[in-house]
């Protein structure tokens, strides 16, 4: 707790008795011809003051500290926009007038446009915004977003459903939290996750590289994805969209939001349903097939097979919104459901056939958020989750097959003697039916105080509680002596947060402070059929400390800094494993240290000739000691017995003592009239090993090696036109194009021909039709469109080319 006793004197140290007038300020907002414009939002930065205007336009706010502020204004029909407002007076009857060219001023005022992503971009951290809106219309999935982002590499094993690892820009697994609206996604379930929820139920994703807000807070130190989901209430409305393309994929989606005017009542509800066989052509140098007599033939042509996902899921909420006692209170329920295939192991090495899981999760939420709570600045938000998860595994095909769903054949002339039966196997070793129970509980609480204007002091704590219970279905004797395991993890964070100078230099410390609590019960025996058991715990804690620092330097250009110290525990997947993706457990696994710094900075460019460019740079130097990896070769690799090398069915996390990674990554952004959009990004890092000396004392042979089976240069680029009146008029037709490039990268330790995974080069291109109604949308997608060989996680190889087709239909504020 010393470092947070630190913050608090820190703290303390800078502030003195603060005493300023405070004011109202009353108005209307309306069109340029006087029609009052409903439901749009208003917040006052830099304080916890936000209202909605009413059915006539009108809003208030109270007890408002004098001083410049910028006023954000945002609703359905508008984009995000700010303007400068002085508070120094009542303001009884204050206008803000809307154009029918969208835009925005109060009486005379002239608007500045500051977006809800710029504001999160600016505010210090790491981190980039990715919006959805035009996604959400095309056929691509959320990570396909995220992988097409300066300095996020999603890992995949193969095709629709296969297990996912996120690397950003060389930090990976436990380190990287994924959230979804600020509650660990894993909370929910296997089968509703990042690849399964359609772009169209998110508002927006946010991606931290390094230090992470307060609301975050909690076991990672190398980032976080934060999905942020579709809550606006202003509006009444449903969407649906449905797609199919290639290898029989299919994916629909609908969802819906009611809001009572009068009371503030609200109901939303939303569910989504994919489907894939994944039978695209392999035919790269990883993929082989076994001849009779154990030959091998590599660069191998053939559909994959046994690989089909299917997924169902459904979300329902209801609840208050802006009401006197809650800005937001909603109960909800998130059921889902998914069977995935499993096709081979870590590598494509050994094809499976009848081995298969399924998930199910029931999940059950709360959210509470109220701003002047009780006192002016006082602001309290509560998310709760409490989960039932299911994992069935099942593997009890014994017999060997080929990629073509023949057996292999033992001799290499004459009748064909097949390869036996082995009775007690399955694909991935011994046979199994296995099901594992897991009961997660998840709270995060934030309350924050607005010491005075542009001042901010917030307390977080993060409750987890995670059971899991494994069952052998097969043998069930064996799992009365199966080890029962529970983790309950407890965060404490303390962060200010401090804009000054008018809003120019924002900053932000914070201390936080974890205790990891672990309680295993071991069975040692059995007595008249009752199990004796010893029961282990194990307690740990850790501490952090960090701070973020963004300053404009001058009009739209930034410069923004972030460090940490942290330390994160191993989680129940890293110590006891996940068999349903191939990994084994490691109960020996080391907690985590890393040190990284951040320094980048941002600038925005435009000019009267409707000219718009970006830019945005950040350096990294992240330092790790223990660093958790999956587990890669190690042996170097001799002629002739690659086979031996690459056969990887399995792979747990391991702790590697000492890394370093400095690298750099950009992004430039180019828009013109509001109808051309283009945008290029890169990645480019070295991830070192760097401990000089073996535990004999000599040199060890992999120091300065590159860490593998990590991506560590990428590009990215983009260009989206946007063609009015064209078939139809008030019609709009966007056309897409989009490249990736990933430089080549070995699978393991040592250089190898075989085991580096070559260059990859691919070209998506698209194109949407939205109807002069605006209430139907048709776009195409044609991705891989050269039909490049792309690899990804340990060689497994992705879809080749590939096109889809969808329809989203949309109808805005209906009555009931």
């Amino acid at each position: 707790m010393k470092n947070i006793y630190l913050i608090v004197l820190f703290i303390a140290a800078h502030l003195s008795v603060y005493a300023q007038q405070q004011f109202s300020i009353k108005g209307k907002v309306h069109a340029v011809n006087g029609k009052a414009m409903s439901h749009v939002t208003l917040r006052i930065e830099g304080t916890e003051h936000i209202v909605i205007t009413d059915k006539n336009g009108r809003y208030a706010f109270q007890n408002v500290p004098a001083g410049q502020y910028n006023l954000h204004i945002s609703s359905l029909e508008i984009e995000s926009k700010v303007l400068p407002l002085t508070v120094d007076k009542n303001q009884d009857d204050l206008h803000i007038h809307i154009d029918e060219k969208d835009g925005i001023s109060i009486d005379e005022v002239t608007v500045q446009r500051k977006t809800v992503k710029k504001d999160i971009e600016t505010s210090g951290f790491a981190v980039a915004v990715i919006e959805t809106k035009e996604a959400s219309l095309r056929n691509l999935t959320t990570n396909e977003l995220l992988d097409r982002s300066v300095g996020i590499r999603v890992r995949q094993n193969g095709g629709e459903g296969s297990p996912i690892e996120y690397n950003l820009n060389g930090m990976s697994g436990s380190t990287i939290g994924i959230f979804l609206d600020g509650i660990e996604i894993s909370t929910y379930g296997s089968s509703f996750n990042l690849n399964n929820i359609p772009p169209a139920m998110i508002e927006r994703i946010e991606v931290y590289k390094g230090v992470l807000p307060s609301h975050l807070s909690g076991n990672y130190i190398g980032g976080a994805i934060n999905v942020v989901m579709k809550k606006d209430a202003s509006a009444n409305n449903i969407t649906a969209a449905i797609s199919y393309g290639s290898f029989n994929t299919y994916r629909a989606d609908i969802g819906g939001l009611y809001r009572n005017q009068k009371n503030g009542f609200t109901a939303r509800a939303s569910s989504f349903f994919n489907h894939s066989d994944n039978n695209y052509e392999m035919w790269g140098k990883f993929s082989k097939y076994t001849r009779p007599g154990g030959r091998l033939q590599r660069y191998y042509r053939v559909k994959r097979p046994n690989d089909k996902f299917e997924t169902i899921g459904a979300r329902f909420e209801v609840g208050y919104t802006d009401t006197k006692w809650a800005d937001q209170f909603f109960v909800g329920y998130n059921v889902s459901d998914s069977y995935k295939e499993i096709p081979h192991g870590v590598t494509m090495t050994t094809p499976y056939f009848g081995r298969f899981n399924e998930y199910q999760a029931h999940v059950f939420t709360m959210n509470y958020s109220k701003k002047d709570l009780f006192i002016n600045g006082l602001s309290l938000n509560v998310n709760a989750v409490h989960s039932l998860r299911n994992t069935y595994l099942q593997d009890t095909v014994s017999r060997e097959y080929n990629w073509d769903y023949t057996p292999l054949i033992l001799n290499e002339s004459g009748a064909p003697v097949y390869v036996a039966y082995k009775p007690g196997k399955g694909q991935q070793g011994d046979a199994v039916i296995s099901d594992i129970d897991r009961t997660i509980s998840n709270v995060r609480s934030n309350l924050s105080y607005m010491l005075y204007a542009g001042h901010r002091l917030s307390f977080n704590h993060k409750f987890e509680s995670s059971t899991r219970n494994d069952k052998d279905l097969l043998v069930p004797e064996r799992s009365k002596w199966i080890t029962n395991n529970d983790i309950t993890t407890n965060i404490l964070a303390l962060n200010y947060e401090a804009e000054t100078f008018n809003g120019r230099l924002r900053t932000n410390i914070f201390g936080k402070y974890g205790i990891y609590e672990t309680l295993q019960r071991i069975p040692v025996s059995e007595s008249n059929g009752q199990m004796q058991y010893t029961n282990n715990k194990s307690t740990r804690n850790n501490r952090g400390f960090g701070g973020t620092v963004s300053y404009e330097a001058i009009k739209n250009g930034n410069i923004i800094f972030s460090g940490e110290k942290s330390f994160i525990m191993p989680t129940e997947r890293h110590i006891f494993g996940e068999p349903e993706n191939n990994l084994l457990a490691n109960p020996e696994i080391l907690p985590e240290l890393a040190i990284n710094y951040n320094l980048g900075a941002r600038y925005a460019l435009s000019n009267q000739s409707k000219h718009t460019f970006s830019f945005y740079g950040n350096f990294f130097w992240r330092n790790g000691y223990d660093k958790i990896i999956q587990q890669t070769r190690t042996e170097p690799v001799l002629e002739g017995r690659e086979n031996q090398v690459e056969d990887i069915q399995v792979t747990q996390f391991v702790n590697l003592s000492k890394t370093q990674s400095i690298g750099f990554e950009g992004e430039v952004n180019y828009i013109y009239a509001n109808k051309l959009n283009a945008m290029v990004n890169f990645s480019k890092f070295n991830s070192l090993f760097k401990v000089k000396n073996d535990e004999r004392g000599n040199p060890h042979s992999l120091y300065n090696f590159q860490i593998p089976n990590e991506p560590f240069f990428t590009i990215n680029a983009n260009v989206q036109y946007r063609l009015n009146n064209i078939i139809q008029k008030r019609s709009v037709t966007n056309v897409y194009y989009n490249m990736g490039y990933v430089a080549p990268f070995n699978t393991i330790w040592y250089e190898s021909d075989w085991f580096t995974t070559p260059r990859q080069f691919s070209h998506d291109i698209g194109a949407s039709y939205r109807l002069p109604s605006s209430k139907m949308v048709i776009s195409v997608d044609a991705k891989n469109i050269l039909n490049a060989e792309v690899y990804d996680n340990f060689g497994v190889q992705k879809p080749g080319r590939a096109f889809y087709i969808k329809l989203n239909y949309t109808i805005n504020n209906f009555n009931n």
